[in-house]
C-alpha cells in the first residue's frame, strides 16, 4: 500500500517531457540554459585532480562553512557559529525534507502557504502530521487574519518562501511585524523560511530571517548555491539555524544523506572568492526587464515580479480555459512551455495565471516571444 497515493508524476516533468515531445521552447522548468561562469569550471577541472574524493564532513567542508559564515555576516549583520549553526544540504530540498522529519511529531500541523512550492507537504505527510494549506492574497502578500484563525497549539512549524515561487513577491518589514506579533502566543512554533532566491531580488531588498532578532531562534533558513550561482545540477544548498535545532536536523542528515559532494562543496568554497553574489540580481533584473519588454505586445498581463527569476502572467483576456488545460496547448498549438499556476495550490485554485521561467539566454527569450505574439 502506498504511504502517498495522491503523490503522481510532477508537473514540472510532464511540462518539460511535453516540451521535448513537442520540440518547443521550454519557460516551465526552473534552471538556467546558459552556461556556468569559466572560472568555476576553471576551478572544478583544476580541484578534480586532487586529493578531494573522499567524504567530507558530515556538516560540511570546514573552509565552506567559514564562507557562508562571512557571507551572512556580510548580507545580514547576523554572526553564526560555522561549526554549530551551519549544515551543507543536498541541495535545499534536502534541507527542508531533513527540518520537517526533525521536529513534525504526528498529530501536528504544519502551516503551509499557497501557491507553494511542492516538496513541503509530502514530509509532513511522511511525519503522520497535517499540512494545513492557507493562501496567500491575490497579490500574494500574506493573509495574516487567515494564519491567525488557523493558529493553534497544535501548530508545529510555519512554513514561509520568501522571495516567493512562483509569484516573485517578496514580504515587507510590515509583514515580518505582524508575523512577529501573531505567534508570539505559541513559544513552541518553527519557521522554516525557504530563502532560495534571495539574491535574485530587484528594486526592494530582500529580508531575511537572518535579521529578525525574534524570530531567528526559532527559525531554520534555507538557501541555495544552486540557485545563487546558477548551478542547479550540483544541489548544493545549505541551513541555518541555532545550534539546539541544527543539531536535531543533523540526526536526520546523517542517515539520509551523510555528507554532501566533497568535490563540488571545494569548488563553490575557492569560487566563492573570485566571486560577488551581489552580481546575480543585475543579471537576472536584466533578463526580468528584457522579457518584460519582448512581452509588452502580447495579449497575457503580466503581474509584478519583485524576485526570483519567475515571471507570473494572467491570461484572462486570452482565455477562459482551465491553466493546466491552457498551458498544454501552449507547448502543442504555440511551441512554449509554462507552468500553470493551479498546480501549487492544495485545492487547485485556478485564478487563469502561469508562469515562465526568465533564467535562460536572449535568444531562447526572443524565440519564445515571436511565439507568444500570435496569441490572441
Amino acid at each position: 500500500m502506498s504511504k502517498l497515493p495522491h503523490i503522481g508524476t510532477s508537473i514540472f516533468t510532464v511540462m518539460s517531457k511535453m516540451a521535448t515531445d513537442y520540440q518547443a521552447i521550454n519557460l516551465s522548468q526552473g534552471f538556467p540554459n546558459f552556461p556556468i561562469d569559466v572560472r568555476m569550471t576553471e576551478i572544478l577541472a583544476r580541484l578534480a585532480k586532487t586529493d578531494i574524493h573522499q567524504y567530507a564532513p558530515m556538516a560540511g567542508y570546514p573552509p565552506l562553512l567559514e564562507k557562508i559564515a562571512q557571507l551572512t555576516l556580510d548580507h545580514y549583520q547576523r554572526k553564526v557559529n560555522p561549526s554549530t549553526e551551519i549544515l551543507i544540504t543536498a541541495g535545499a530540498t534536502e534541507a527542508i525534507f531533513a527540518s520537517i522529519q526533525a521536529f513534525v511529531q504526528p498529530q501536528d500541523e504544519v502551516i503551509i502557504l499557497d501557491p507553494s512550492y511542492d516538496c513541503y507537504e509530502m514530509p509532513i505527510i511522511l511525519s503522520n502530521a497535517k499540512p494545513i494549506r492557507i493562501a496567500l492574497k491575490e497579490d500574494y502578500s500574506p493573509n495574516f487574519e487567515a494564519i491567525s484563525q488557523h493558529l493553534s497549539t497544535k501548530t508545529r512549524m510555519l512554513i514561509l518562501n520568501n522571495p516567493h515561487n512562483p509569484s516573485g513577491k517578496i514580504w515587507t518589514e510590515n509583514d515580518f511585524i505582524q508575523l512577529e506579533k501573531i505567534i508570539e502566543n505559541y513559544p513552541d512554533l518553527l519557521i522554516l523560511s525557504d530563502e532560495v532566491y534571495e539574491f535574485i531580488t530587484f528594486e526592494n531588498k530582500h529580508i531575511s530571517i537572518n535579521t529578525r532578532e525574534k524570530l531567528k531562534d526559532r527559525s531554520l533558513i534555507v538557501s541555495s548555491f544552486g540557485k545563487t550561482l546558477h548551478l542547479t545540477g550540483w544541489k548544493i544548498g545549505y541551513l541555518i539555524a541555532p545550534e539546539n535545532l541544527l543539531e536535531e536536523v543533523k540526526k536526520v542528515h546523517q542517515y539520509l544523506v551523510f555528507s554532501v559532494n566533497s568535490l563540488a562543496q571545494a569548488s563553490i568554497n575557492e569560487y566563492l572568492t573570485v566571486f560577488d553574489v551581489n552580481e546575480v540580481a543585475q543579471l537576472y533584473s536584466e533578463k526580468r526587464n528584457f522579457f518584460k519588454h519582448l512581452l509588452k505586445e502580447t495579449a497575457f498581463d503580466l503581474l509584478p515580479c519583485e524576485g526570483t527569476y519567475f515571471q507570473t502572467a494572467s491570461y484572462q483576456s486570452i482565455s477562459d480555459e482551465k491553466d493546466v488545460d491552457f498551458t498544454k496547448r501552449l507547448v502543442t498549438e504555440f511551441g512554449v512551455s509554462t507552468i500553470p499556476l493551479s498546480v501549487f495550490y492544495g485545492d487547485q485554485t485556478d485564478l487563469n495565471r502561469i508562469r515562465f521561467c526568465f533564467a535562460k539566454n536572449d535568444e531562447l527569450l526572443l524565440q519564445a516571444a515571436e511565439r507568444l505574439l500570435k496569441i490572441k
